[in-house]
């Protein structure tokens, strides 16, 4: 029975759908010694697909890892770039970097902190990531200057952005620094590229630091324990995977993903 390469490549916990695409566009896929291409289809059981030269065996798939990484400043949050900088895979033992099929859900930019999640549950990833979903994301910004109530109600409102207003966003300020700058704690529901630092340069108030604390009910801080070291990670509880399978409706997201949705 042949299926979409991006399709067998994720339910068998590989990459997300998006990542194998790019992937097959960077010639890193090949079908039977053959550079893949987009929307190819293949069988399985026949047909010998390898990934940077590693051959892909789905008849064994890996465990399912879920990870959550405090990422630090000066990492890109991808498998592989093109650049040579550093990923948040080189956070991570080889024993979980390779040959795992882990990768990041999402994105933080380079000059961002904080919580990223990692799997190689390609469904998981597929809901966290589609635009369709709104998943909650919270964030601790400084930020410079003062911004007055007038401006954080309009970032609250929605803030215009290439044409497109964003989102309602939960904007809360935390504290005011004596040195012209303050602490806002942001909630997104949408992920449009660099958003908050993009917003709040229109505004008036360029980002200083911006640290990604919460991604839905996944936190950094546990109860009354310390946060996430910067640069760490963690396997997430029992509990937490529980909850992000409640929450999210997988069966349904793999049907359209099977209909390429």
């Amino acid at each position: 029975m042949t299926e979409r390469l991006q399709k067998v490549l994720s339910q068998w916990g590989i990459a997300s759908r998006r990542r194998v695409e790019e992937w097959v566009k960077q010639g890193r896929v090949q079908v039977n010694g053959a550079i893949a291409q987009l929307g190819q289809k293949v069988n399985p059981e026949q047909d010998q697909i390898t990934v940077d030269g590693r051959v892909v065996n789905p008849s064994r798939p890996p465990q399912l890892v879920y990870l959550l990484l405090n990422k630090p400043i000066g990492y890109v949050s991808t498998c592989h770039d093109p650049q040579g900088r550093k990923t948040v895979l080189d956070l991570l033992p080889p024993e979980l970097s390779q040959g795992q099929g882990i990768h990041p859900v999402g994105r933080l930019d380079i000059d961002s902190t904080g919580a990223l999640l990692l799997t190689n549950d390609g469904n998981l990833t597929f809901y966290l990531t589609h635009p369709r979903h709104h998943i909650p994301k919270t964030y601790q910004v400084w930020v410079q200057g003062y911004p007055s109530a007038k401006t954080l109600q309009q970032w609250r409102q929605g803030v215009l952005l290439e044409k497109q207003v964003t989102l309602p966003a939960r904007v809360t300020m935390r504290k005011r620094h004596p040195d012209h700058k303050t602490l806002l704690e942001i909630e997104l529901r949408e992920g449009r590229n660099r958003q908050i630092r993009r917003v709040a340069e229109q505004l008036g108030h360029p980002v200083l630091q911006l640290h990604r604390v919460a991604i839905g009910s996944i936190q950094l801080q546990v109860s009354d324990h310390p946060e996430l070291a910067i640069g760490h990670y963690r396997f997430l509880t029992d509990a937490e995977i529980h909850s992000l399978n409640t929450q999210f409706d997988l069966t349904s997201e793999r049907e359209l993903a099977e209909k390429g949705v």
